[in-house]
């Protein structure tokens, strides 16, 4: 109860001044008319505290519990002492101006004329020397007044929410102005280490192998001129990469969502509490980039949705995983729904091997949990790799690159499908970083006839791949991860780590290309007749849902949509089937084989 008075308005305390004054006046004026009373004295101001407490405790859980009390409690005891005092029945004024400022809804079709002519009917009755239609018209006027204090009171708290709701969408604008700058300078970065790094790379690689060729000490000093130049151009370039970071990118993550938390507080007006447990491990930038979001979506959701006032974020740092809290206090729902914003979440977590999940209940608020797995170098272990690639720059630069990890030793280079094969039965890698085209025998089958004969060895494709039938023939034939050749070294290195200890991971990229293809998979069997009729994949899928039997709202929890967008759904695809109706819909799907009885 407290909690709700902390979060009251002037208009608030107006009313509950109303109500203090005159319940003290009534109290005083009964005791000097102490003389005339029917009943005895404690027990009339026992009524009177009782018509004071009883009303206002019932606003504070319910406006319809108030409005009963405040009729019947004060009502009566007003009835009953002008039935002793005839000049007593104004004491019933403030009453009516209250009953009208705090109903709500239909509540006006019966206090209206309970207030105004119930009421006052009884007082007239009780003591005939007053006027009906005096004590109407005064009644009348309060309850007016209150009703215009109401309409004072739901323009006030509108603009509040507004008001609110302002602050959060220029906080959030503000966030995702913040976090899409930092992404494209994060793709920028990458893009040039990828292309330049890895040019400069395999350039140097390059005349390091010519240095045994060069017979004369002209030329090599020649090629050590050249070396040197190119290795102060690449750290030239490396450090107008660090200089193109973003400044939140030196802080940590602890640092980074502790100011998001406190930015929120500032701008939404909501509590927001920070704890961290652990100690701080470091993160790659997708990692980071997947906590911050999720932060802020969760953040934003909590007072948008939720009408949370105290938020709570817990980050953990475990041995084997990070995770992240976000508990509030707001309403909760019976049924969640995930928008855009949760999608995009999950998805980002998804992309690392994490998890997304959302717990809430009516009244118990909501808590949103985001769990990543660590992916530490572990020292202890020696990871053996067979690098197979039909460039040799390529191979001699991931060889180069891939050494400076402790825990990644390169045992092997394989420039075709066949060595890849033979080097696996003599050497036994850990990890094969397989390229996909290539001479003679193609990484696609190198892979099969590895993963035929040595279960065991893990097998990592990486490659500019954009063949997704290959992709998912591969999957199926046990391919333990892809990866496209723009990742960055720490990004290769990790993949690596997770695929050597029984992971598997789908680079972003690649996993939207198949995915897609996925879906194109299960609608090609309904693909003629849906072209016929311009159905979408969607519309397909919510007749085939309908034709089981459910509902919309069932349809669009189990597909987490809206309920207005599966009927906007089920309505295109009836008006393009030429239909009126679910039966015609279902009946007409049948016939022209969308949906299969």
């Amino acid at each position: 109860m407290l909690d709700m008075v902390k979060q009251w308005f002037w208009y608030d305390w107006i009313m509950l001044a109303l109500r203090l004054m005159t319940s003290v006046s009534l109290i005083l004026t009964t005791i000097s008319f102490q003389e005339g009373l029917t009943l005895p004295l404690w027990s009339v101001i026992f009524w009177e505290i009782a018509a004071f407490s009883i009303p206002w405790v019932c606003l504070l859980l319910n406006y319809k519990y108030y409005l009963f009390t405040e009729i019947l409690l004060f009502g009566g005891l007003c009835i009953h002492l002008t039935s002793l005092f005839p000049d007593a029945y104004p004491s019933f004024l403030v009453s009516a101006f209250l009953i009208a400022a705090n109903s709500a809804h239909l509540s006006y079709r019966w206090t209206g004329p309970a207030t105004v002519f119930l009421i006052p009917g009884i007082l007239h009755a009780v003591a005939p020397s007053n006027s009906y239609w005096v004590i109407v018209t005064y009644y009348g006027l309060a309850y007016v007044m209150g009703f215009a204090f109401h309409l004072l009171i739901v323009n006030h708290r509108q603009n509040e929410t507004i008001r609110k709701q302002n602050a959060v969408l220029e906080q959030y604008m503000s966030q995702i102005e913040r976090i899409t700058l930092a992404e494209e300078r994060n793709r920028l970065s990458r893009e040039l280490h990828d292309t330049v790094g890895h040019a400069y790379t395999s350039i140097i690689m390059g005349m390091e192998t010519l240095r045994s060729e060069l017979a004369t000490e002209t030329g090599i000093q020649r090629l050590d001129s050249l070396l040197e130049l190119s290795r102060n151009s690449i750290e030239e370039v490396r450090s107008y990469l660090h200089q193109m970071e973003s400044p939140q990118q030196s802080l940590s993550l602890v640092q980074s969502l502790q100011r998001l938390g406190e930015e929120f507080q500032e701008h939404a007006q909501v509590v927001v509490n920070f704890r961290a447990f652990g100690e701080e491990c470091q993160l790659s930038r997708q990692a980071k980039i997947a906590f911050i979001r999720c932060l802020q979506e969760s953040l934003t959701n909590a007072v948008r949705h939720g009408q949370a006032t105290e938020i709570t974020v817990s980050l953990q740092f475990e041995q084997q995983y990070t995770r992240l809290e976000v508990q509030d206090n707001g309403i909760g729902m019976e049924e969640w729904r995930e928008g855009f914003g949760m999608n995009a979440m999950k998805e980002r977590a998804m992309n690392l091997q994490g998890q997304v999940s959302v717990y809430t209940k009516p009244g118990d608020g909501t808590l949103v949990a985001c769990t990543l797995p660590r992916q530490a170098d572990i020292a202890e272990e020696l990871i053996r790799l067979l690098i197979v690639d039909d460039q040799p720059f390529i191979r001699e630069s991931l060889r180069t690159l891939l050494d400076r990890y402790q825990d990644l030793n390169v045992a092997g280079l394989a420039e075709d499908g066949e060595q890849a094969v033979d080097l696996c039965g003599r050497l036994q890698p850990h990890v094969v970083l397989m390229d996909l085209d290539m001479p003679r025998m193609d990484g696609a089958e190198a892979a099969k006839m590895i993963k035929q004969q040595w279960p065991h060895i893990r097998v990592l494709i990486f490659t500019t791949f954009q063949d997704t039938e290959q992709a998912l023939d591969l999957l199926r034939n046990g391919a333990d991860g892809f990866l496209l050749k723009s990742a960055a070294p720490l990004e290769l290195a990790n993949t690596i780590r997770l695929i050597h200890r029984g992971g598997t991971l789908i680079g972003q990229g690649m996993s939207h290309k198949i995915f897609e293809k996925l879906d194109e998979s299960i609608e090609s069997p309904q693909s003629k007749a849906a072209a016929d009729y311009d159905l979408t994949a969607r519309e397909i899928e919510i007749l085939q849902l309908v034709a089981k039997g459910l509902r919309y709202k069932t349809i669009a929890s189990k597909l987490y949509l809206s309920d207005g967008t599966v009927r906007n759904y089920a309505s295109s695809a009836y008006i393009k089937l030429g239909v009126r109706n679910k039966e015609e819909a279902v009946q007409k799907a049948l016939e022209i084989g969308i949906i299969v009885s």
